[in-house]
C-alpha cells in the first residue's frame, strides 16, 4: 500500500511539474547520452568541494583550456551540444545533484536565435529560475554567475531580442541571492556596435582562442571579486 501511495504521489508531482511540456520532447531526449556521460564521470572522477562548476551549452563544452584559464580554481566542466534552457532545466537535477561546489558559472545561448520557435525573455527567465532552484537545493550558499549572451554575427538578426533577454536576466539577477550577471556584450562589439568577427570561429557563432581569452578575463575578474 505504501508503495502504491508513493507511486501515485510521484505521478502527481510529474503531472504538475512546470517542466511537463518539455519532458519527452525530441529536442530534450536527444541529449540523454550526454547526460549519461556526465553521470559516468561523476562515478569515476573525484571533484573537490571548492571546484567551480561550469555548466551550459557548447561554448562551455568547447572551452578546451578551461582548467588552465581558470586556475588556480579547480573546475567541473558540464557543457553539452546545443543546450537550451528547456532541456537543461529537465536535466538539472542529474547534473547538479552529485556536486557540492564553490560556485556555478552558467551559459546557455540557444533559446533566442531568430527562429520561429524562439522563447521570450520572460520564458528564459522562468526556465533559468527552475535551474537556479535546482542548483540551490544542493548548494544553498554558492554564488551563481550567469554569463550574458554574447553578440555574434550568425545571430545578429536576433540581437534586439537577445539584448532584451540579457537585460531581463540582469534585473532578475540583481534581486536574487548571490547571483551575478556577467556582462560580455561590450567586449565583443566594435566601435560601430557590430560583432567583432575576429573573436569567433568560422561559423561566426562559437568563440575562438582570442574570444575565450576575453571571456577568461571577464569571468576570472568576477570570480576573483566575489570569491576572494
Amino acid at each position: 500500500m505504501n508503495r502504491l501511495i508513493t507511486g501515485l504521489l510521484l505521478l502527481l508531482l510529474l503531472s504538475c511539474s512546470p517542466l511537463k511540456e518539455y519532458q519527452g520532447q525530441e529536442e530534450v531526449t536527444k541529449w540523454e547520452p550526454d547526460i549519461q556521460k556526465f553521470e559516468a564521470l561523476d562515478k569515476t572522477e573525484n571533484y573537490p568541494d571548492d571546484a567551480v562548476l561550469f555548466a551550459g551549452s557548447s561554448s562551455i563544452r568547447l572551452w578546451s583550456t578551461l582548467a588552465t584559464d581558470i586556475s588556480p580554481y579547480p573546475v567541473i566542466q558540464r557543457g553539452y551540444g546545443g543546450a537550451k534552457l528547456s532541456d537543461f532545466a529537465v536535466y538539472a537535477e542529474r547534473i547538479f545533484s552529485p556536486h557540492s561546489c564553490r560556485a556555478l558559472v552558467f551559459f546557455v545561448a540557444n533559446d533566442i536565435t531568430g527562429s520561429a520557435n524562439d522563447k521570450s525573455p520572460e520564458e528564459v527567465r522562468k526556465l533559468f529560475g527552475m535551474v537556479y532552484r535546482t542548483f540551490r537545493k544542493y548548494n544553498p550558499e554558492a554564488p551563481v554567475f550567469y554569463i550574458g549572451i554574447t553578440p555574434s554575427r550568425s545571430r545578429w538578426q536576433a540581437w534586439p531580442d537577445i539584448d532584451r533577454c540579457n537585460e531581463v536576466m540582469k534585473q532578475w539577477s540583481e534581486k536574487k541571492k548571490a547571483v551575478i550577471f556577467v556582462q560580455t556584450d561590450t567586449a565583443f562589439l566594435n566601435g560601430s556596435g557590430e560583432p567583432r568577427e575576429e573573436l569567433f570561429r568560422s561559423d561566426k557563432l562559437h568563440l575562438n582562442d582570442d574570444g575565450y581569452a576575453i571571456w577568461t578575463r571577464i569571468i576570472r575578474g568576477e570570480l576573483e571579486r566575489v570569491l576572494q
